[in-house]
């Protein structure tokens, strides 16, 4: 199956449109239908400090912090829209992602994209993670894989209530999703570096960088 990219409807709707803020909540059940929060947070064991880009209301992070149950956990969450975190030591950054990995401080124990990078192109998504690579040990990416599967899962949503929005976007997005090792091959091609990606079932694709010890 070809990666094809095309508008999904939630980007165009207002923060406050009722299907928006459906739409929204529907994100929140299919993440954890997915397992996102589970498969990430195996991955930042020992992380303190985490940025998380694409962060959306913040509320996929609170859940990957709960599952990694280390004190004294730093979470900044990167979006264009405000999210208004909960509490703890929580700092809502709104930018775009772009922009934010192009400063050059903080750095982070981690970086985490969760179902974000399956919005960009190849070139613009090169950049961005070359851009990752700069300021962190441990990227971690958590997207639609792009399977059969995946795709007739989604033409079930409706099942579990989610509304017109989310039926058309979960299409969209798996049909721009990942296989293989579709974006190791776009991560920076410098030495030091771990990558590991595949699989995170049932219907996840997920990619780790991991910059080895010196």
């Amino acid at each position: 199956m070809e990666r094809v990219l095309e508008p999904e409807w939630l980007d165009s709707l207002a923060p406050y449109d009722p299907r928006a803020q459906h739409s929204r909540a529907d994100l929140r059940r299919v993440n954890r239908l997915m397992g996102n929060a589970r498969h990430v947070a195996r991955a930042l064991r020992g992380a303190r400090r985490i940025a998380e880009i694409g962060a959306g209301d913040g509320s996929f992070m609170q859940g990957v912090v709960r599952r990694l149950r280390t004190p004294g956990v730093e979470v900044t969450l990167v979006d264009r829209i405000p999210a208004a975190p909960s509490a703890g030591r929580v700092t809502a950054v709104v930018a775009d992602a772009h922009e934010f990995l192009a400063r050059p401080e903080p750095r982070f124990d981690a970086l985490v994209a969760n179902l974000f990078l399956h919005h960009f192109e190849r070139e613009p998504l090169r950049r961005l993670l070359a851009l990752a690579a700069r300021r962190t040990r441990v990227f971690v990416a958590c997207e639609p894989r792009r399977s059969a599967l995946a795709l007739h899962a989604s033409r079930l949503l409706g099942l579990l209530g989610c509304n017109d929005v989310t039926r058309h976007d979960a299409l969209i997005s798996v049909r721009a999703g990942f296989v293989d090792r579709e974006l190791s091959a776009l991560w920076p091609s410098e030495d030091g570096w771990m990558l590991t990606e595949g699989p995170a079932r049932p219907f996840g694709h997920l990619f780790v960088a991991r910059r080895a010890p010196l």
